[in-house]
């Protein structure tokens, strides 16, 4: 018989991983740093570095502030009427009752695949997203175990979390570009000591490789945020019931192509199962993700 497992420990394992892996990103952007310093020089150096904190940090305060209105209109959501869609307030009031949560803007985007997200930069100004298949597939019970989900990704500050994330890397990517883009305007100029050249070839793999590595690094933590949001889905209905049912019903339908193309790969994330599949999936495989809910 397998080991019981707790919600409580596995919440906490998530989120010390989620922590290890931006640690490594964190890593990762002081190599890149150091390396590029000794090549082109320190003064070089922190003009890249002043040029890549003002586009990340452009970029990402932009997407943050406006995180759930960009996703909304990607997916062409719509409020959610209290009339029409009476179960769907009376799930989500009766969970942030429950939890203590503000209640989030709800709506609905037109598609027959069971699937939601939620964004928002706190549980203030957060929003939730149905799609109708969810209305009309899931019992009560599984439409809880799914807003559970996602009401712990607002609880858990995900948007900010991952927002955190996405600026490291997006440094990364970006100090990495300039650095490359830079070597042709050096290329005119002669430094034949071998230290250098050494130097500079280092400067290169690392520059070509670091947004691989971190891109990968956040795919990772994105997988672990998952994790977490199901456990602690079950810490908030004292049940993992509902969303193991749920989960298995997402696991057994057929895909439309037709479907997935109504999707934003950008906000793909953001759902509860990945309407996208590929090595390079943002959310882990949701046989385990069943196993574990079923564990517990």
């Amino acid at each position: 018989m397998e080991e019981r497992i707790s919600f409580h420990d596995q919440i906490s394992r998530n989120k010390l991983k989620s922590v290890f892996l931006i640690l490594i990103v964190f890593v990762v952007l002081i190599c890149l740093g150091y390396v590029i310093g000794l090549v082109a020089g320190p003064d070089y150096f922190i003009i890249i570095m002043i040029i890549s904190i003002i586009f990340s940090l452009s970029y990402i305060l932009i997407s943050y502030y406006n995180s759930d209105k960009i996703a909304l209109a990607s997916v062409n959501a719509k409020p959610a009427s209290e009339t029409q869609y009476r179960q769907y307030h009376n799930v989500v009031e009766g969970l942030c009752l429950a939890s203590g949560m503000p209640k989030p803007r709800l709506y609905i985007m037109e598609n027959s695949e069971i699937n939601a997200f939620a964004s928002g930069r706190d549980p203030e100004h957060s929003v939730i997203c149905v799609t109708t298949g969810s209305l009309n597939k899931l019992d009560k019970q599984e439409l809880e175990g799914v807003i559970g989900h996602e009401l712990s990704h607002i609880a858990s500050y995900d948007i900010r979390f991952m927002t955190l994330v996405a600026v490291m890397v997006g440094m990364v990517s970006i100090i990495s570009e300039i650095f490359l883009r830079s070597l042709w305007f050096k290329s005119g100029s002669r430094d034949d000591s071998k230290g250098n050249a050494i130097f500079m070839i280092i400067g290169i793999l690392l520059a070509i490789l670091a947004p691989i590595v971190v891109q990968l690094v956040q795919l990772s933590i994105s997988r672990k945020r998952e994790y977490s949001a199901d456990a602690s889905a079950v810490k908030f209905i004292r049940s993992p019931t509902g969303l193991t049912k749920a989960l298995k019903k997402i696991r057994d339908e057929h895909v439309s192509t037709q479907e997935v193309k109504k999707i934003n790969k950008a906000v793909a994330p953001l759902f509860i199962s990945n309407p996208f599949k590929g090595a390079f999936s943002t959310h882990p495989p949701i046989e385990k993700r069943i196993a574990i809910l079923e564990r517990m």
